[in-house]
């Protein structure tokens, strides 16, 4: 009995030994695929997270945080991910949904303080629903970093800040429809927008991340580099991360929330983007914590048009067999990717601070060919 106990303890462990070379291996070939994609695109720096089946089983920086210092990028550094930003909002919305402060088919202009109706259909209510699914009929014409644009007292051309066709009929990517979410937050929440998004979902997953620029440590932030194609050159832009303290000073309440740039203003690093991707992976719960009732996780990622949720996009662009969920960005030379599989319980994150290639049929062709990589040696 015992050389029999002994032989299935020492089978035990070279099978242990074995998939941990195995392991090691295919680890190898996803860093090995990925360093060609980075060639091939010229990305400068890059941050991945992996999970499978609930857990993070990778993650990994690669290239450069600063090109001019030559620092490397590590897994702790941040990024400003851009319109990834936008779900956090979403989530927030369907908080205050479940408390029965909001209700999704309320008339936005009841909710934001000032007339919002396409004057081309004046009787037409445009919904908090539609804000979320950008089914609105609001454009970024006149711009999005403040809400004067669309307030038909600040602005004589607010008009045009609509389209022709009527709320509800047409998907037409805003960014203007969250900044007027953010503020609607806050008005709703009595909290500033930043802080609310940092209680009720950033510090319940224990994540360092946020939307004030001076509420974070600076030197995390990873540099963002904007790509030239007709001299080939990357410059670096630090508008990024202004951290707009003037503005902030003279802060309107329930006004001057764009400020914060609810649609694309988020820092996390990949590791931590990923923790609140398997937070939507499984609806609303990350381990024993949730953030969002099932019934809303499932709303957010229930297309209304064009594969639009509220702030979740369903895809299958991106990994050849799958239909994904998540959502891109892209700003100040950076790109972003955050999708999951609900059903296989597995997602993939990827963010770069440069490459020299814009968005084709909906992706970036580098995050795309990465995400690629990722799947057919960590995943599959």
């Amino acid at each position: 009995m015992k050389k029999l106990y002994l032989h299935h303890l020492l089978l035990s462990y070279l099978l242990i030994i074995c998939t941990g070379i195995f392991a090691f291996s295919q680890q190898q070939e996803a860093e090995s695929g990925i360093d060609s994609v980075m060639k091939q695109y010229d990305m400068i720096g890059l941050s991945v997270a992996v999970v499978k089946h609930g857990k993070i089983i990778y993650t990994h920086s690669f290239g450069l945080k600063n090109k001019e210092t030559s620092t490397p990028l590590s897994n702790s550094d941040i990024f400003r991910i851009a319109s990834i930003s936008k779900s956090f909002s979403s989530t927030s919305i369907m908080q205050l949904v479940e408390a029965k402060k909001l209700s999704l088919s309320d008339d936005v202009s009841s909710l934001i303080g000032f007339k919002v109706r396409n004057p081309k259909y004046p009787d037409r209510v445009i919904t908090l629903k539609m804000l979320l699914s950008h089914t609105s009929s609001l454009n970024d014409s006149q711009g999005y970093f403040t809400l004067d644009v669309l307030n038909p007292e600040k602005n004589l051309d607010w008009a045009k800040c609509y389209s022709e066709y009527a709320p509800g009929e047409k998907y037409s990517y805003c960014n203007l429809n969250f900044n007027m979410i953010g503020t609607i937050i806050e008005k709703i929440s009595g909290q500033r927008f930043d802080k609310y998004v940092k209680q009720h979902i950033l510090d319940p997953l224990g994540l360092y991340a946020g939307y004030e620029v001076s509420a974070l440590d600076t030197t995390k932030f990873v540099t963002l580099y904007e790509y030239d194609p007709q001299t080939k050159n990357y410059t670096p832009d630090p508008a990024a991360y202004n951290p707009r303290k003037n503005e902030i000073e003279n802060y309107i309440p329930g006004y001057s929330t764009p400020i914060f740039s609810p649609t694309g203003g988020m820092k996390i690093s990949a590791t931590g983007l990923a923790k609140y991707m398997t937070m939507h992976m499984y609806f609303g719960k990350y381990g024993k914590i949730r953030i969002i009732k099932k019934k809303s996780s499932h709303l957010m990622q229930t297309p209304v048009l064009n594969g639009y949720g509220l702030a979740l996009l369903t895809s299958n662009g991106l990994i050849p067999g799958k239909t994904m969920v998540g959502h891109t960005g892209s700003a100040y030379g950076l790109y972003s990717l955050m999708f999951f599989q609900p059903k296989e319980k597995f997602g993939i994150v990827a963010i770069t601070n440069g490459c020299n290639v814009d968005y084709e049929a909906g992706f970036n062709p580098a995050l795309k060919a990465v995400a690629n990589v990722l799947y057919e040696n960590l995943i599959k």
